[in-house]
Formats: C-alpha cells, structure tokens, sequence
C-alpha cells in the first residue's frame, strides 16, 4: 500500500470515529423528535393558595373532601438556552406530600433532560454574561427526575427530606451541556 493511500485511509478513519463521537455526544435527532407527556392532573381538590409560599405547612380541608391540596407556588416558564413556554405549580397535599405539576411545557427535546428546583433566581443571575444559564447547579437544587417529554403535561414528587424554603426557580435542566432550557420563577 503507497503511503500516500495509508495517510488517507487514516484521516478516513479519524473522521468516522469522530463523526460517530460527535452524534454521540450531542445526539441531533432529538431536536426534530419530540415526546409528549400527557399525565392526568392529581385529583385532590384545590382548595386554595398558601399564604405562606414553599415553606407553608397549613392545607385547609374542604367538607367532603378526602384528599385537598394548596398551591405552594405558581409560575410561567421563560427561554433559557432554549425556547420555553408552559407553566409550573408547587402544591402541598392535606397528606403533607408535595409534588410539580408542569402543564402545557413547549421546549427542545435535548440529551439528558432533568426536572430540578434551584436556589438560583429564574432568568440567570448575571444580566447574560458567559454562562447565564449554567448556573443552577452551582449551588443547592434538588433533582425531581428526568423530564419525562418536552411538550404537554407532567407531574413530579418533591421528596419529603427537601427543604424548599431557598429554592426560587423550577428548571428544564440539561445535565449533558450544563445549561437551563428553560427557567419558572417560584419565588
């Protein structure tokens, strides 16, 4: 085999084993393929708002009413490194048990999507400077799951041990890249 042949027969196959790495990685495709949750909304009834915000304990009861709920908080999403639109509410059951209930999220469907609660404010902190949105696991978050479609509805339990008194923002999290799809503000 000539020389020449070999060095391209090698440059061939360092550009194979790097296009393969590359779809790996940043799998495209999912920007054109979207998944659909369609979860049924909890069927306590709603019975009001805490005036307390996230650290509300109290859940009024209603007459006739098994099992009542109270919105802890309620926000729209905005864009982060994506474009975002739906809405998110933190409710507290009679139970004591809390849960986020997404409702009509319209984002990219990406690699690695994770649902999370973060003490970072919605939107960045840092006026679009270098990594505005890649802030919201520098500190403390609390991880709820993998997001379970990029569009329709979904709800996610907040575990019992999660203090939420700090958090101040429901993120569409991309654990891959290290960036918000989309933030709701929660406080």
């Amino acid at each position: 085999m000539s020389r020449r042949r070999a060095i391209w027969l090698s440059v061939g196959g360092v550009l194979v084993v790097a296009l393969v790495a590359g779809l790996a990685v940043f799998q495209p495709w999912l920007l054109v393929v979207d998944r659909t949750a369609d979860e049924t909304d909890d069927p306590a009834a709603v019975v009001g708002t805490a005036t307390g915000g996230l650290g509300d304990t109290s859940v009024p009861s209603a007459p006739g009413a098994e099992l009542t709920r109270v919105v802890l908080a309620s926000a729209d999403f905005i864009d982060g490194e994506h474009g975002t639109s739906g809405t998110a509410t933190i409710y507290r059951r009679s139970d004591g048990t809390r849960f986020l209930r997404i409702e009509d999220l319209d984002t990219s469907n990406g690699p690695d999507l994770h649902v999370w609660l973060s003490d970072r404010p919605s939107g960045g902190d840092c006026a679009g400077c270098r990594d505005s949105w890649g802030i919201y696991d520098d500190d403390a978050y609390v991880r709820l799951g993998e997001l379970k479609g990029n569009q329709g509805s979904q709800n996610y339990e907040i575990p019992a041990s999660a203090d939420l008194s700090s958090m101040r923002s429901v993120v569409i999290w991309c654990d891959r890249f290290n960036v918000a799809f989309g933030t709701a503000p929660l406080a």
